[in-house]
């Protein structure tokens, strides 16, 4: 990719056309979250070529190997359809790589065409392609629909379509659904609730699968994921947390319907507000005391606000990225009194621009916030180019605006290629929100620090 010093401020309206776009394919998501089932293969129901780029934008996100299997799509599948392609992949993937699950996920070609999986899933079940106590399940991703948050969100909620079980006797367990955050983070809100003393389900869960040690053996299913008995498990829970609209309520709301599991609707644990949002919400749920461990996480994080506010105060912000997180950090950096300006996310849907412009109201006057179509990288620039910001929050892909209007850059979303620790270092819940802190503080401070006169080359801030 070019550098973007040709980017002009003048902006125009785009009905057809988007440039650099602020997201990825369904099918990454679906991937995704089918890698959060322990023993699962997920399989691509399309290309050779949509599988390798699903599976390398995840592989070098998280610098581990993602492995998938792919229905394989040549010229004469495109016309007469993909359902011997895929009975045949199904009986050599559990003949030789042996999943639990196999978790099929479509692209444009198979939607386009037509191909009904569950059909063909049938198909094979009747045709003694799929061993006993073995499962496939499906969801639909069409990359021309959605965005990669989309495709999360419809492979978990197959999840729940194909595994959770209704029952009249309520447990004392609770569902989290984490919604599209980091291995670390799932890892850090799976610690939260242990350390509360919370019985729990989550789904997906992908710590321990893509943010595993290195042990010198290779493993085609790592140790973590959530096991389809804590699936099955999922329609006695008493209760749902649902962590993030784009991510989490399509799942939830089935297991509402489906199970009768009540669900509760909360924005991604990223930040003070929304961290607070979700300890309140367990504590209640489930009837436990907040323990110490966690009120001096909170009070550490209030510390190093106080202490660092003079330095963040009124810094102009652009985000993109992923609604739900966009949400939170928003919050997050209004607490900070920090001015989110710009904030810009591919993933269409309903009211995130009537969320941000809330969270800001009377606070940041001149927010212009963009969702969906024409919603990319291009404008964020454009907008930037008529008034700049201090600082830039986003995924890897703003490393071009950041080049070339000299503004530092947080990494945060997805994808991030070009650093590590956003798999084993998390941005949720209180000790999330400090390493996030300091990121942003850190990046603002170096940028003073490198362009500082020498009288003002300070030793200490």
């Amino acid at each position: 990719m070019t550098l973007l010093r040709h980017t002009t401020g003048d902006v125009i309206e785009r009905e057809a056309l988007t440039i650099n776009p602020a997201k990825t394919c369904q099918p990454v998501g679906a991937m995704y979250a089918a890698l959060g089932i322990h023993n699962c293969l997920p399989h691509s129901h399309g290309s050779q070529g949509c599988c390798s780029y699903h599976r390398t934008v995840l592989t070098r996100h998280y610098k581990e190997p993602v492995m998938a299997a792919t229905s394989s799509f040549t010229e004469g599948t495109s016309v007469f359809g993909g359902q011997a392609n895929l009975l045949q992949a199904i009986q050599n993937i559990f003949e030789v790589y042996k999943p639990d699950v196999i978790a099929v996920h479509t692209t444009c070609l198979s939607e386009t065409i037509g191909d009904d999986i569950p059909q063909i899933a049938k198909a094979a079940l009747d045709g003694g392609k799929v061993p006993a106590g073995k499962y496939i399940i499906h969801c639909n991703t069409p990359s021309y629909v959605g965005s990669h948050v989309t495709g999360f969100s419809n492979m978990t909620r197959g999840m729940v379509h194909y595994f959770a079980e209704p029952t009249d006797v309520k447990t004392d367990q609770i569902n989290l659904i984490p919604g599209w955050v980091e291995p670390s983070d799932m890892r850090e809100i799976k610690r939260i609730a242990n350390e509360m003393g919370v019985k729990f389900v989550m789904f997906p869960d992908t710590s321990g699968v893509l943010d595993c040690a290195m042990t010198g053996e290779f493993e085609m299913y790592p140790k973590g994921g959530t096991t389809i008995e804590q699936l099955k498990t999922t329609g006695s829970s008493k209760a749902t947390l649902a962590m993030g609209d784009w991510g989490s309520y399509a799942a939830a709301e089935l297991l509402d319907s489906k199970c009768k599991v009540p669900a509760q609707f909360l924005d991604l644990p990223i930040g003070l507000s929304a961290t607070d949002r979700f300890i309140d919400a367990l504590r209640l749920t489930c009837n436990v005391d907040v323990p110490e461990s966690i009120i001096e996480e909170r009070g550490q994080l209030v510390d190093m606000i106080a202490d660092m506010h003079q330095y963040l105060y009124h810094k102009r912000v652009a985000l993109w990225g992923d609604p739900d997180q966009l949400i939170a950090l928003t919050e997050f950096l209004v607490d900070l009194d920090m001015l989110p300006t710009y904030v810009v996310t591919g993933t269409p849907g309903k009211r995130f621009e009537e969320r941000i412009q809330a969270l800001v109201k009377g606070f940041v006057p001149d927010v212009k916030v963009k969702q969906g179509a024409g919603a990319d990288m291009y404008l964020m620039h454009q907008w930037i180019k008529q008034e700049p910001v201090h600082l830039l929050i986003g995924n890897t892909y703003g490393k071009y605006i950041a080049r070339d209007e000299d503004i530092p850059l947080v990494r945060h979303g997805f994808p991030i290629l070009d650093r590590v620790g956003h798999a084993q270092f998390p941005t949720v819940g209180y000790k999330g929100a400090m390493r996030l802190l300091e990121k942003i503080l850190s990046a603002l401070m170096d940028k003073q620090d490198r362009d500082s006169e020498e009288e003002r080359f300070e030793l200490v801030m």
